[in-house]
């Protein structure tokens, strides 16, 4: 049986859940989360906890088991707590301004980068760490525009300049050696 998926899914104070069939909606003071999962899974609520259980060892439904608990996790914690993602700006120049809402990036392009969040998330900028914070209670979604903001200016192999995640190990690449003579 799958050690993750054996595991219950314990609910905050605050936090709504409700499960009819294998629709699963979770409500708390950070937003509001549905999925439909697959009806291979059973999800069933018992007191504070969510547990979720298979019927066979089918390798389908084995495969299912440790997702579908994982994936009620985070719905659960991103309406709770919420998720975050850190960006790391280096290079010279290059720097990450608030306007409002908006993030706005100069990356040494000759025009500067407006990035706008969706419904949910929220960003934040230090400008002495040259840090961009993206916060907002879907994992998917706080994933998915950290990664079009590092898309903006990838860091590059030579220098090590662009934009990437907190404690990223970036490969660097020797130069062009000179000619011995």
């Amino acid at each position: 049986m799958s050690r993750i998926g054996r595991m219950p899914v314990t609910i905050p104070n605050g936090v709504q859940v409700e499960i009819i069939g294998s629709h699963v909606r979770v409500a708390g003071p950070k937003g509001k989360l549905e999925f439909t999962f697959s009806h291979l899974i059973e999800i069933e609520r018992e007191n504070d906890e969510i547990l979720v259980k298979r019927s066979s060892n089918a390798p389908v439904q084995r495969a299912l088991h440790g997702t579908t608990r994982a994936v009620l996790a985070n719905m659960v914690h991103g309406v709770s707590t919420g998720f975050e993602r850190i960006l790391e700006i280096a290079g010279v120049g290059y720097r990450a301004e608030m306007s409002g809402n908006n993030l706005i990036l100069h990356m040494g392009y000759s025009h500067p980068v407006e990035v706008e969040p969706p419904d949910g998330i929220s960003f934040d900028v230090d400008m002495k760490a040259r840090q961009i914070f993206v916060r907002g209670f879907s994992k998917e979604v706080v994933g998915q525009i950290a990664a079009n903001i590092r898309k903006v200016r990838p860091p590059e192999p030579y220098h090590g300049k662009g934009i990437h995640y907190l404690g990223e190990k970036i490969r660097r690449k020797a130069g062009k050696s000179g000619k011995a003579k």
